[in-house]
């Protein structure tokens, strides 16, 4: 009995001493996915595989990037927000999946806000406005002219129903004061696809699946999203600029993980994350796709998540954009 008692207080003491930090240090011990909540080729899996690569070197286990599309990103989102919270699942969440989805869905699985531990934003990148070469518009302001001039007959191209896409034109309608039909596809792939073909005139997207099409003159450009110039197209001037002060929209991309994550293990994450971002390879690699390097505190990018739906929700509400 003596002896008992003496080996539950050495188990209990052995365990008192297992602190949070020590905890941090072992993890992890096995692989990590991270989901893509975007099909293959779209800027989250994209950015996410630059990520997984780095991190499963500093963190000696493999990070396996899921892709698992659909619903704008609430069906990644979803896996993710009910998974266990214990470092081994993560998300690379963007402006779509973890701000507008807030504004446009009527009813979410989970809240974006509380179900969601972010880690580190990794990268912002502007959108770009491209149209089809036959429209004959060279500039922003010209292509406003020419959708004045025939109110309701063009359409634009988005990602689906609530995505960044969509959004980013309703605010550019709503400021330019143009009817131009919405035509959502799922994803960007298939809707750049139609954009080439002429079946839509319009689309505003991220830049790293629309650049190559531009550089190729299969698209035209017009201007980026973002209040300042991008690195990867310097000559686009910018949509504030070009005729509508305080239009701003910026693509962002970070990682998350679910709820109640150990605060040890998010901020090892986070520090071992914002070091890849802004190492120099990892910046050369974004910069090549139009996106830039951010990094950053847990703190920090929780903030840019709230900034995000407190922006989309009024506009949503404005133009009755509303997802079942």
């Amino acid at each position: 009995m003596p002896l008992s008692l003496l080996a539950r207080c050495i188990i209990a003491i052995m365990m008192a001493a297992v602190t949070p930090a020590a905890v941090a240090q072992a993890y992890p011990t096995k692989p990590i996915k991270l989901v893509a909540p975007s099909s293959p080729g779209d800027a989250p899996d994209v950015i996410a595989r630059l990520v997984a690569d780095k991190l499963s070197v500093v963190l000696g286990q493999q990070v396996v990037v899921e892709n698992k599309p659909g619903a704008g990103g609430v069906v990644g989102s979803d896996a993710v927000a009910k998974a266990a919270p214990d470092g081994y699942t993560l998300i690379m969440g963007n402006a779509g999946s973890h701000g507008i989805n807030a504004a446009v869905y009527a009813t979410l699985p989970y809240d974006i806000q509380r179900d969601f531990a972010p880690v580190s934003q990794v990268a912002v990148a502007p959108n770009v406005m491209v149209i089809n070469p036959s429209i004959p518009a060279k500039t922003l302001a010209e292509f406003i002219a020419y959708a004045k001039s025939q109110p309701g007959k063009l359409s634009y191209a988005s990602g689906g129903n609530g995505s960044s896409a969509h959004m980013s034109m309703e605010l550019f309608k709503s400021m330019a004061g143009v009817d131009i039909q919405h035509i959502p596809y799922k994803g960007s792939s298939p809707a750049l696809t139609d954009l080439v073909a002429g079946q839509v005139a319009v689309f505003i997207g991220n830049m790293p699946p629309t650049v190559p099409l531009v550089k190729a003159g299969k698209l035209r450009a017009l201007a980026v999203t973002t209040t300042a110039h991008s690195a990867l197209m310097p000559e686009l001037p910018t949509i504030a600029e070009s005729g509508l002060p305080g239009y701003e929209t910026v693509a962002w991309f970070g990682v998350l993980a679910p709820a109640g994550t150990p605060p040890e293990i998010v901020k090892r994450l986070s520090l071992e994350i914002g070091k890849i971002a802004r190492s120099p390879e990892m910046r050369d690699k974004l910069l090549a796709m139009g996106a830039e390097p951010v990094g950053g505190t847990p703190e920090e990018f929780r903030a840019v998540i709230d900034r995000d739906i407190a922006k989309w929700k009024p506009l949503a509400q404005k133009v009755g954009i509303k997802v079942d």
